[in-house]
């Protein structure tokens, strides 16, 4: 198992987030050529889940976000850091937007 995010990118639009789950998980926002700009979760405070979290996501457009794709995963701060510190591993540094709000602690990971 990867644990790289494998799934399709969708594009962002008010129809593609109307039909999300209110659950709870991880999402990526990405650019039009498929460079991630965002990393986020959607935790228990939040009110619908990963429909909350991507709607604020397509008001604000946040790093030029034209597409996404996220995970259901109850263990969502846990997996938010293990695509930072993979993201980190594989370029360097943080995802462009979430660099003005990094995590106070972040471990490294060496993927194989």
């Amino acid at each position: 198992m990867s644990i790289r995010m494998s799934k399709a990118w969708v594009g962002l639009t008010a129809e593609s987030v109307k039909a999300l789950p209110g659950q709870l998980g991880v999402y990526q926002l990405a650019d039009a050529a498929g460079t991630v700009v965002y990393v986020g979760f959607a935790g228990g405070r939040t009110l619908f889940g990963l429909r909350s979290e991507l709607e604020k996501a397509l008001a604000g457009r946040p790093g030029g976000a034209t597409q996404f794709r996220c995970e259901v995963n109850q263990q969502y701060t846990s997996r938010y850091q293990e695509l930072l510190m993979l993201h980190m591993a594989d370029h360097g540094e943080l995802p462009l937007v979430n660099r003005a709000d990094p995590p106070p602690r972040l471990g490294r990971l060496s993927p194989l």
